[in-house]
């Protein structure tokens, strides 16, 4: 459950318990079930302690000002989200360049829905309007809901008359963050790490190759993430002289929370129910490991190729 807290796994443990028994995958006695399904949050991390993994590592900023078109896109900032509905999503590029910016590389378009948490991810050649336009078509004709409205940061890639001609013509809003207010875009600068880059790591992809093995991880993780993944929201923020007292709502995947939006249409629901039945947990983690390990393979073997080259060229 890629080292969930404690509060996030106790509140789909029972699910995640009877999809590995459903698929044979819980090879595990009655008494150890019961146990798993007793324990309480504390517990779970008291006891995940020494297995959690934790990285340092930061990716660098690709983003460049867009052309002056953005003073004709209104601004949204981190307090105009709380009376959203579902359907209005943030979006942003994340670079794949491996430390060096030089050529062209592969970019991640990373969309999550503000109410619901629902997050598509969709990999690009490069970071080309073309392209970009192409993969927010893509995650529209393929989410559980209406899209009704984005906001992008600033960047060229974003700020174009390419994608605003694209909204006028579908009926999306299109809006944009303040210029170095990260906390506008915040909902989906979380998931560029805890979905993209926790997945995908910071190498460098510059190929057809990786990039068809890029879509195909994603294709499993949007499943992976979306039924199985619960997060949670913030609902109050207090402050008492210099103390802040935040507190949450209850952990939910965005699978649940979209079963109990009047939002999201009945029929809509239904299908989502009916692919809901068809997953296997189990599996669908095994195939997002496959994957990253093909992309980090293939890494591998460029940086070895690379090394050769150099001393070729040294020896030279």
């Amino acid at each position: 459950m890629d080292f969930a807290c404690g509060k996030r796994l106790k509140s789909v443990i029972v699910e995640v318990v009877d999809n590995l028994e459903k698929h044979g995958h819980f090879p595990f006695t009655q008494q150890v079930k019961e146990k798993l399904l007793k324990m309480s949050a504390s517990s779970i991390d008291r006891m995940l302690k020494g297995e959690r993994k934790k990285f340092e590592i930061r990716g660098k900023s690709h983003t460049k000002p867009g052309t002056l078109l953005k003073q004709q896109i209104k601004i949204k900032t981190f307090s105009e989200w709380s009376d959203s509905k579902v359907g209005f999503l943030q979006i942003d590029l994340v670079g794949h360049d491996g430390g060096n910016p030089k050529g062209e590389f592969c970019y991640s378009l990373d969309m999550v829905d503000v109410v619901s948490g629902w997050d598509e991810v969709v990999a690009i050649k490069n970071k080309a309007q073309i392209w970009t336009v192409q993969a927010i078509d893509v995650v529209r004709r393929r989410l559980p809901f209406e899209m009704l409205g984005i906001n992008s940061d600033n960047g060229s890639e974003f700020i174009n008359a390419h994608l605003s001609k694209y909204c006028q013509s579908n009926k999306i809003d299109f809006t944009r963050s303040r210029k170095y207010k990260k906390n506008d875009n915040c909902h989906v600068e979380q998931k560029n790490w805890s979905v993209v880059r926790r997945n995908v790591g910071y190498f460098r992809y510059d190929t057809q190759e990786e990039l068809k093995l890029l879509n195909k991880l994603y294709g499993y993780l949007r499943l992976y993430n979306n039924h199985f993944q619960a997060s949670m929201k913030l609902i109050e923020e207090m402050r008492y002289g210099s103390k802040v007292t935040k507190r949450y709502d209850k952990p939910t995947t965005p699978y649940e929370r979209l079963l109990s939006s009047k939002d999201v249409p009945q029929e809509k629901k239904e299908a989502l129910r009916q692919t809901h039945e068809t997953l296997d947990l189990y599996d669908l983690k095994r195939k997002i490991v496959k994957c990253a390990n093909k992309l980090f393979k293939i890494n591998e073997k460029k940086k070895t190729e690379r090394r050769h080259l150099d001393s070729v060229k040294f020896n030279v």
